[in-house]
């Protein structure tokens, strides 16, 4: 079996990604799976220089150490297996024709979380599904009759959540996030899931997805994020470093390791690691369960000697 490692080519990493492709990592080999690396590019029509990124990205993991068992897939190969998928639950499909601003409106979720479906659209006339297709394209959602779903994270513990109608394909055609990554670990034997904290919601959808498809759901492991000093996400526009800057401004790959190991609690401020290390280290119970409030900015200093460690956060 296996455990992976899914980004989306849209930036090159940055350090939140490396922490969460270490985790992935070292979660996989601690427990005796392979390692996957799945290239999350459904939207590759709006990234042009997704090649060029990714390319990039496979390359910061390789720097790391992080090497991968098997070629890496990428999800804009795979629409067959989407498309054979959703035949078999295709009595549980149903058109909608409702925007995202108008589910926002009907649902008015509180700041923060995902719009949950009210059924606007579940049963509708035929009569009033002809109308409404000359006005605009249906995206397909999954009826889960307000399923209620329990997981339990390895490091979070147990977690339950509704499942509303969500969205399995897109009005223009494009397979959803949800339901592609479903998909896709069944297909590659994949039980374990490593993924930012942000996504832990998303997982009783998925794990209630899995049983109507009729394959196990994975083992969880969702890790804080990342954040800035002043509590924002790290993000390309926020000019936050990469491995490559790192690098240039004279920072090794085994300090930018061992600085990712000390914020996972992995190691204690003076030790420089290794991945041997860290893996007889690894025990995803003693993970943080806060974000880690860093700046990578301070990390890519002109002044600081690659022979000594990276500075500490404050």
């Amino acid at each position: 079996m296996f455990g992976r490692f899914a980004p989306t080519p849209s930036s090159d990493f940055h350090i939140g990604n490396l922490r969460t492709a270490l985790v992935a990592w070292l979660a996989a080999r601690s427990s005796g799976r392979g390692f996957l690396v799945r290239i999350e590019d459904l939207d590759l029509l709006r990234l042009p220089d997704a090649d060029a990124i990714i390319a990039d990205q496979l390359g910061d993991l390789n720097d790391l150490g992080l090497v991968h068992d098997q070629p890496v897939v990428r999800q804009s190969e795979r629409t067959h297996l989407y498309e054979h998928a959703l035949s078999t639950i295709s009595d549980l499909v149903y058109e909608c024709f409702c925007s995202r601003k108008e589910v926002a409106q009907a649902t008015r979720a509180p700041h923060g979380t995902t719009p949950r479906y009210p059924g606007t659209c579940r049963d509708l006339s035929p009569a009033e599904k002809r109308r409404l297709r000359h006005e605009r394209q249906p995206c397909l959602r999954i009826n889960a009759a307000s399923a209620s779903v329990s997981v339990t994270d390895l490091a979070c513990g147990p977690y339950t959540g509704q499942v509303d109608d969500f969205v399995v394909r897109r009005s223009d055609g494009v397979f959803a996030y949800n339901f592609a990554v479903v998909v896709d670990d069944a297909d590659q034997g994949v039980d374990q899931v490593v993924r930012g904290d942000d996504l832990l919601e998303s997982s009783p959808r998925q794990a209630w997805l899995a049983a109507q498809l009729g394959v196990p759901a994975p083992v969880y492991l969702h890790v804080p994020l990342v954040l800035a000093p002043d509590g924002a996400r790290l993000a390309k526009r926020d000019q936050t470093i990469s491995l490559t800057r790192l690098r240039q401004a004279g920072i090794t790959t085994q300090q930018v390791l061992s600085r990712l190991a000390r914020s996972l609690s992995l190691a204690p401020d003076s030790e420089l690691v290794d991945l041997d290390t860290l893996v007889e280290r690894f025990d995803p119970a003693r993970l943080p369960r806060d974000p880690w409030l860093t700046d990578p900015l301070l990390w890519a200093a002109q002044d600081i000697n690659p022979n000594t460690d990276i500075p500490q956060d404050e």
